[in-house]
């Protein structure tokens, strides 16, 4: 008895130090008086206040942008590259995918700084006259993003029955077709699920974003790095809170394409008897 009231104490304990600040941040933002140390009345002018004002909103659209984009590229790509890795030897597929894992466990100010290098050598080589901008920037995230992806799809695929695309061409669809047919409603929700972290990730990214980003150019968490060198205002509680939420509800609509991914893997397969349609 003792040891389990410990046990949810204990947890409890986690779980107000990770979310008290969040907390903190989603009630202040909703403040009306300027100071944080005293409450002012509940407001949501600063919300007002915060649409109004056109830099910001101005880097709300390029993130959104840069991680539809991204999200959208990287999905495609990762699917692709995925279907590779799955058709490689297993001593292949074990060096391949170790290859894959560097970007998400490589410090990402590495990442960001050797991305940077890289874009000005290249760009220096074709005479450019400014080498990082909306582009550079654009396949950084595509880089980073990857690897989510490929990690979200590939367990799809060996889940699935390989003899399940192999009759289908036996029945007369080109592999093409096949894939279409059978082998993509198979691993959707993977597919979706890597995309939706894809864009989580690419949203709320700052370190690779600020250094193969280029003038002119700035994304969300680029604008608030530059609000927090003068001082916090309850714009920043605000917008800080809308981006919590955005993310917190992308996480929860992942964890449902998943389940509902579960849920489907354990039903018969009846694609095939569509195939001829």
């Amino acid at each position: 008895m003792i040891k389990t009231t410990a046990h949810k104490i204990y947890i409890a304990l986690i779980f107000i130090f990770m979310y008290a600040p969040i907390a903190t941040l989603v009630v202040l933002s909703f403040n009306a008086s300027k100071t944080r140390a005293k409450w002012g009345g509940f407001t949501t002018k600063w919300y007002t206040q915060l649409f109004s004002n056109s830099e910001i909103m101005q880097a709300l659209y390029n993130t959104l942008l840069i991680a539809l984009l991204s999200a959208v590229f990287a999905t495609l790509i990762g699917t692709i590259a995925a279907l590779s890795i799955q058709g490689m030897k297993k001593k292949s597929r074990a060096v391949l995918m170790s290859i894959t894992n560097i970007p998400m466990l490589n410090a990402e100010i590495v990442t960001g700084i050797s991305l940077m290098l890289m874009f000005v050598f290249v760009g220096r080589l074709m005479g450019a006259s400014t080498s990082l901008n909306f582009f550079t920037m654009l396949i950084s995230h595509i880089t980073f993003c990857l690897p989510y992806v490929i990690l979200q799809v590939l367990p799809k695929l060996q889940q699935m029955d390989p003899s399940i695309p192999e009759a289908a061409r036996d029945l007369g669809c080109t592999p093409l077709r096949a894939f279409f047919k059978v082998e993509l409603p198979e691993i959707l929700p993977g597919v979706l699920t890597g995309m939706i972290m894809a864009f989580t990730m690419s949203l709320d990214d700052f370190v690779i974003s600020y250094f193969t980003t280029g003038n002119g150019f700035q994304t969300l968490p680029i604008r608030i790095y530059g609000m927090t060198k003068k001082t916090a205002t309850p714009k920043m509680y605000a917008l800080a809170t809308i981006i919590f939420f955005v993310i917190l509800f992308l996480l929860i609509l992942s964890n449902l394409t998943d389940k509902s991914g579960e849920g489907k893997d354990a039903k018969p397969n009846t694609n095939l008897v569509k195939v001829e349609d």
